[in-house]
């Protein structure tokens, strides 16, 4: 599956400056890495944001937020947030932090 590169590209200028971040081919699309961790990514044209177990349904209620869906099965702690929400870079930037936090406070792995 093809992903929005020019999406990718504008969740990489919002995390410009950091020294931890890294790319990744990852469910069919792209994935911005921070550490060890996924923080979100692109799957065609739309944003995949981490949003943490706590954070899950808080999210599914906000507009065009769905669920992450591998195969039949919920990926909780992650959303699809369609087109419509992420065309403005405010909005976008939020997605992005949001997943950053979730990102930045897990351990490092191994």
């Amino acid at each position: 599956m093809a992903y929005d590169e020019a999406l990718a590209q504008r969740v990489l200028t919002l995390v410009a400056g950091r020294d931890d971040v890294s790319e990744r081919r990852m469910f069919g699309g792209w994935a911005l890495m921070l550490g060890d961790h996924m923080a979100c990514g692109v799957i065609g044209d739309e944003l995949l944001a981490r949003v943490g177990r706590d954070g899950y349904e808080e999210a599914l209620d906000l507009p065009h937020a769905r669920i992450m869906d591998m195969g039949g099965r919920p990926m909780t702690g992650f959303v699809i947030v369609g087109r419509a929400a992420i065309d403005d870079d405010a909005d976008l930037r939020s997605w992005v932090e949001r997943g950053a936090a979730i990102a930045d406070a897990l351990p490092p792995k191994g």
